[in-house]
């Protein structure tokens, strides 16, 4: 059987790979994971400069997920060039970099520097934008349009992903304004704002009051979001939300995800990946399925 998929320029073994800020910077696993056999590794969110993110408390257990506020912790760009993407570049596993900022500028520079040093570029649309009030870059078509346009014009040889928050009223309509200013696939969706209360001391439960949400719990959403923005979309999607198994990769890629990213999983099982892996072969294994892309999108509505 093909497990291969194509996310862009990116041609991936297999359509598994990790999500973002539950991954460290891949070595943080390497004891459990054979990082060769992952369809891609996307990093730890990067910014500019180095950041220690929000004080502890920032994770709390919720029935069937986590909230979190870690606050973009991250070694900052020069340190991951240096340091870590060089230890990467000992398997054959493309590497996708999630990049974050504050201003439109900080993504296109990260953009730039980036460009060509990995496989792929994922754009964090889900922070602040503190030169507007610190309203969320994807919170207006306006400000999506900037920020997509910028970092387009940044990137000639990467390939360029917009990762997508849930917090919209369309989903799908972000994902096409995405496609329209040049990405080359979208990922979805980050995670849902939430909130904790200890009833005993009335206080958050996080330093920060809120944060977000993923896990199981989210799946059903993050399903129908995938399944609406794939009808409008020409580009792939990267499905991400609560996925813990085989089966729940399987649903993803019938909704019209042409990939996954596994999140919350690598912290309840370090060894997720490899499960999922082995869950997707077995089932196109029963099934007969020569070509995994025949999923995407095959979901029967009748």
């Amino acid at each position: 059987m093909d497990l291969s998929v194509r996310i862009g320029k990116i041609q991936m073994k297999n359509p598994v790979m990790t999500a973002s800020g539950t991954f460290g910077y891949g070595g943080e696993y390497s004891e459990f994971v054979d990082l060769d056999r992952l369809g891609a590794i996307v990093v730890k969110g990067l910014s500019l400069q180095a950041r220690e993110g929000n004080p502890s408390p920032r994770i709390w257990e919720t029935p069937c997920g986590m909230i979190n506020s870690i606050g973009l912790q991250n070694v900052g760009l020069d340190a991951f060039l240096k340091e870590k993407l060089p230890w990467l570049r000992r398997f054959q596993t493309p590497v996708i970099a999630n990049i974050l900022g504050s201003f439109p500028e900080e993504y296109s520079n990260l953009a730039r520097r980036l460009d060509g040093e990995v496989e792929g570029i994922e754009v964090n649309v889900s922070c602040p934008n503190v030169r507007k009030g610190g309203i969320l870059f994807s919170s207006t078509p306006e400000s999506l349009k900037e920020i997509v346009g910028r970092v387009r014009d940044s990137v000639k040889q990467s390939t360029l992903i917009i990762k997508l928050s849930p917090a919209t009223s369309d989903i799908g309509q972000d994902a096409l304004l995405c496609e329209k200013e040049g990405a080359d696939a979208v990922s979805m969706i980050n995670t849902i704002p939430a909130l904790a209360i200890d009833t005993e001391t009335r206080k958050p439960r996080l330093s920060n009051i809120t944060g977000g949400l993923s896990g199981p719990a989210v799946k059903p959403i993050a399903l129908k979001m995938v399944w609406d923005s794939y009808r409008r979309l020409r580009i792939p999607i990267i499905g991400m939300g609560g996925i813990t198994c085989g089966t729940d990769a399987i649903e993803f890629m019938l909704a019209g995800a042409t990939a996954v990213a596994v999140g919350t999983a690598n912290f309840i099982n370090p060894s997720a990946t490899m499960d999922i892996i082995s869950g997707i072969e077995a089932y196109a294994s029963e099934k007969g399925i020569r070509k995994i892309t025949e999923l995407t999108g095959g979901m029967q509505c009748s």
